[in-house]
């Protein structure tokens, strides 16, 4: 279970919208974050974050955007899961190989 968000998700995007809103204009892009920040009592690095996530989902800064994050674990899930299947039925075979191996009496 997910720990519950600190800030809303209405406060989160517009903060998100002023940042990049102040990123446009030469004049203002300059500690626009730390401005937005402290004008709706964020911390600085969660603001910083949420930005450096966004601009990576839109495509306008290098990562790994958020969907294909997702979709990273659930094929690592999916990975270990098979591994795991791969072994128990390896253990199987291995087992009644052995029983069909052993003499009848």
């Amino acid at each position: 279970m997910p720990a519950p968000r600190k800030y809303p998700d209405e406060l989160r995007q517009r903060a998100i919208l002023m940042v990049l809103d102040a990123k446009t204009d030469p004049d203002t892009a300059r500690g626009a974050i730390r401005r937005v920040a402290d004008q709706l009592g964020i911390s600085r690095e969660t603001l910083r974050g949420w930005v450096r996530r966004t601009e990576i989902d839109n495509g306008q800064r290098p990562g790994t955007t958020t969907d294909d994050t997702d979709r990273i674990h659930a094929l690592e899930k999916e990975n270990r899961e098979l591994r795991r299947a791969n072994e128990i039925l390896k253990s199987a075979s291995a087992f009644f190989a052995a029983e069909l191996d052993r003499p009848l009496r």
